[in-house]
């Protein structure tokens, strides 16, 4: 089990047999996808270098998490599950009981993108402005929602993917394109979330709310399995949950702040923190 982690791990980083060119394809594409999402929140990428670091280590933790707590914890659930039930039975209940598989994968990855989140939350007094803490959040989502995307990009190509797939088979040969568009800016808007409730002092909340999300978004593989989602209707429902919940997070973003939150921009200088000797001080 752990040398299977181990190996999972090392594939978001080694790609044996894969050519330069798709290589750079796949890091070019899933950039572009962070950048796409990424620009409507317009985080001050370049004015606070730090951001840089939240990006890195959101990515470097999930990554860690997805390989050695989350696949290891959906595999034994589904090892008890296939001794414990028949095929049949397994699948006859397979709506019910892919809730838990779906909630462990947002539980661990929405908890791993939180924790650079929360470090310049409490590096910052515990006291953030809130749309300061929705940046902070996409920057992480970000850099776990890229890094997802290019491993993604690159086991297709690894798979034997190819321009000639597009000819033959039509929006199928790039449904996985189009997936990873959506969720990495899935990972954007959920990330926010974290990041604005860790600033309005309802942290546990919102982490609950974006796993809860991540949850419901990774469902459309039960529906795929039990046959009733086409492949279209797949990618559909994953775009329209992702829309959803980045709207939701742009309005937090750019809607008209809360008494609240302006008293907070008035105390703090419009919200805008500076680097200090023991970090971010509001």
């Amino acid at each position: 089990m752990l040398q299977d982690s181990v190996d999972l791990f090392k594939s978001f980083f080694v790609y044996p047999g894969l050519s330069l060119n798709y290589m750079l394809v796949g890091i070019a594409l899933g950039i572009a996808f962070g950048a796409i999402w990424l620009s409507a929140h317009w985080p001050p990428l370049f004015k606070k270098p730090w951001f840089w670091a939240v990006a890195v280590v959101s990515a470097f933790l999930t990554v860690a998490a997805f390989s050695f707590i989350q696949v290891p914890l959906q595999t034994r659930l589904q090892d008890w599950l296939g001794n414990t039930l028949s095929s049949d039975t397994f699948m006859t209940w397979l709506l019910l009981l892919g809730i838990p598989l779906m909630l462990i994968a947002g539980l661990v990855q929405e908890g791993a993108k939180m924790i650079p989140i929360a470090f310049w939350w409490w590096r910052s007094g515990k006291k953030i402005d809130p749309k300061l803490g929705l940046a902070i959040g996409a920057i992480a989502g970000a850099g776990y929602g890229i890094f997802e995307a290019v491993w993604m990009h690159n086991q297709m190509f690894l798979s034997g993917w190819t321009t000639q797939a597009f000819q033959t088979d039509g929006f199928l040969a790039i449904a996985g394109f189009w997936e990873k568009f959506f969720t990495v800016g899935f990972h954007i808007a959920a990330s926010a979330l974290v990041g604005y409730g860790l600033a309005k002092g309802k942290g546990w909340k919102f982490y609950l709310i974006a796993a809860g999300l991540h949850a419901l978004l990774n469902y459309c593989v039960i529906f795929f399995q039990k046959g009733y989602f086409s492949v279209v209707q797949l990618e559909t429902y994953v775009a329209v949950i992702t829309v959803a919940v980045a709207v939701w997070a742009l309005l937090l973003r750019w809607g008209r702040a809360s008494e609240e939150d302006r008293n907070i921009e008035i105390e703090t200088g419009a919200g805008e923190p500076t680097v200090t000797g023991t970090g971010i001080q509001p």
